[in-house]
């Protein structure tokens, strides 16, 4: 194998992710992050099977376990009536039978544990993209302040929504507003600890597509997050970090079932962010320049796939650079890349959209039994 010279633009889940996939398969890989330090923000994510069996590949199974809490079950109920329509055992059963249990994190837990497997003098921070350019011969990319570009064999786009690499290759454009905007909270358990399930991942499905309650412990189940959407057309700012109003968020939901008005009703204070996404793109490599996660499919958080999606892309793309002899083959490895992996994500992609999985049940399979790790190279011959 010939170990190429591969930059990363954004030092996120799925950018570290890949940075250590190709770091372990023996290239060189710098990650190029334009944020000057990392910061403790961003959702708690929920881990499902498909998702901890990829980290574990990475050897960094231990860590994120370490801080994770483990739902015992994912249980949708109904807004109203509070009726359970279905339930999936995770924990112990989710581990015998996909190989990996579910786990709920903080993100920034998630990325600690990514940036320590991952060489720190191989993440240059502050850089922002601003000129790419692709040849025959590899990519050059030139950040702001910079004069002189930095030659690359291959670029790895994985700076999510607002992609610089994407818009480098296909033009630019903007993602869309949903009309939808999200609430989060996080508060302790013990003053939740009296409703039942509190240590599952729950999902309260409200009288409209838009409309939901998800809730999952965290810290190892000390805390517990809350995630509430709803459609609101008014409200357009996106940020991780902006402060909504609790009264707000308790009004959207008055009509929901006790069990449910009692967890906002613990919030002391909540953020705010409206959610966009785009369509499923039809192609997302060039000769030289691939990307990853939320760079190529942007998903709404309603399969609780965004994260996972991003580190299976990491393995699969990982794998394929890996089975690689030299520098000339790279079109074709990024080529069986996206075609192992375009169908499945565009499919979550337009599901997650829909909002409608297994909310009165259904076979979870297709999803936590993915692995990223043994899906056949050859599957996309």
């Amino acid at each position: 194998m010939q170990a190429l010279n591969i930059g990363v633009v954004g030092a996120g889940i799925g950018g570290l992710a890949a940075a250590n996939a190709l770091n372990q398969a023996g290239h060189r890989v710098v990650v190029f992050e334009q944020s000057r330090q990392f910061l403790r923000v961003g959702a708690d994510i929920n881990l499902t099977p498909n998702a901890v069996r990829a980290l574990d590949g990475l050897g960094i199974g231990e860590a994120v376990r370490a801080s994770a809490a483990r739902p015992t079950h994912r249980i949708s109920r109904s807004w109203d009536s509070g009726e359970e329509t279905s339930r999936l055992p995770m924990g112990d059963e989710a581990e015998r039978k996909y190989g990996a249990p579910q786990l709920t994190i903080h993100r920034a837990d998630l990325l600690a544990a990514l940036a320590d497997a991952f060489p720190a003098g191989q993440v240059r921070l502050g850089l922002r993209a601003q000129a790419i350019a692709e040849d025959e011969a590899g990519v050059a990319i030139r950040f702001a302040g910079q004069d002189q570009a930095e030659r690359l064999d291959l670029l790895i786009g994985a700076d999510g929504i607002h992609s610089v690499v994407r818009n480098a290759m296909f033009g630019a454009e903007s993602p869309r507003f949903t009309g939808v905007v999200a609430f989060r909270a996080v508060v302790p358990t013990e003053r939740v600890a009296q409703l039942p399930n509190i240590q599952a991942f729950t999902k309260w499905w409200g009288p409209t597509p838009e409309s939901q309650i998800v809730t999952f412990p965290l810290n190892r189940g000390r805390d517990t997050f809350i995630f509430a959407t709803t459609a609101q057309d008014s409200w357009h700012e996106e940020s991780w970090t902006t402060q909504g109003s609790v009264e707000e968020l308790r009004g959207f939901y008055a009509g929901f079932h006790a069990d449910a008005r009692a967890l906002l009703d613990a919030c002391d204070s909540v953020l705010k962010t409206a959610l966009y996404e785009r369509d499923p793109l039809p192609r997302w490599s060039s000769a030289r320049m691939t990307l990853l996660g939320d760079a190529c499919h942007p998903m709404m958080p309603f399969m609780a796939q965004g994260a996972g999606m991003a580190i299976e892309d990491a393995v699969v793309l990982a794998r394929n650079l890996a089975a690689i002899q030299d520098a000339a083959q790279v079109p074709a490895a990024l080529a069986r890349y996206e075609a192992m992996r375009l169908a499945r994500a565009s499919q979550i992609q337009l599901g997650s959209r829909g909002n409608n999985w297994l909310r009165a049940g259904g076979n979870a399979d297709w999803v936590y039994g993915y692995d990223a790790w043994s899906v056949p190279l050859e599957a996309a011959a």
